[in-house]
């Protein structure tokens, strides 16, 4: 059998030596070793040109509007409309927040207006109006809070219930109510007794003539 001759290459004319294949063979790797290299910076830069973008797209996302500010005057006047009876509408302190004004279904059946503020110290105050409220609303409204004292402001008697130095009080740290006209009026909160009292004297402001 005759032996197989080398094969003739086309550029050269003739077959390649030992040590042109093994150049041929080296420029064929580091050409092959370069377009890798290229393809995967190029990956890289997509990657990292992909997390940049992802990265713009969450910081750049606005955010949830903030809610539109509750006017408590006009709910005020509505609820005023609703129950054929005024409603306080005290004048509180323009730091506050109000983050709810609305009638509600209280106990035993009550209508209550009810107003909640955030204060300028970060604390909770609210007022809740029964109108035509009886011993069993002021009862589960105040949650049977025991009186710790009196306040009068204006010639006008609050009973209190100092409950900061229960365990677990909520929104019902500090609460004062009294009654004029038709209505029982509670006003309540975690805040510090200026701003609790800065509330008081603004709802007395509002108690009709007795």
């Amino acid at each position: 059998m005759s032996r197989k001759q080398p094969a003739i290459v086309a550029e050269l004319g003739r077959p390649e030596t030992a040590q042109e294949a093994a150049d041929r063979k080296a420029a064929s790797s580091a050409r092959y070793r370069g377009s890798k290299t290229l393809v995967n910076l190029v990956a890289a830069m997509l990657a990292t040109l992909g997390i940049v973008i992802v990265i713009v797209l969450v910081v750049m996302r606005p955010g949830p509007a903030a809610p539109e500010p509750i006017d408590v005057s006009a709910a005020a006047a509505d609820a005023s409309a609703s129950l054929d009876v005024p409603v306080a509408d005290p004048d509180v302190p323009g730091t506050w927040a109000a983050n709810a004004a609305e009638l509600r279904s209280g106990p035993a059946g009550i209508e209550q207006w009810y107003v909640g503020w955030v204060t300028a110290e970060e604390s909770f105050a609210s007022l809740t109006q029964g109108v035509g409220a009886d011993a069993t609303w002021l009862a589960a409204t105040t949650r049977e809070a025991t009186p710790t004292g009196t306040l009068d402001v204006d010639g006008v008697e609050w009973t209190v219930a100092d409950q900061r130095e229960l365990a677990d009080p909520g929104n019902l740290a500090w609460v004062a109510w009294t009654e004029a006209g038709d209505s029982t009026y509670v006003v309540a909160g975690t805040a510090g007794d200026d701003e609790l009292q800065t509330l008081v004297e603004a709802v007395t402001a509002e108690l009709p003539a007795s």
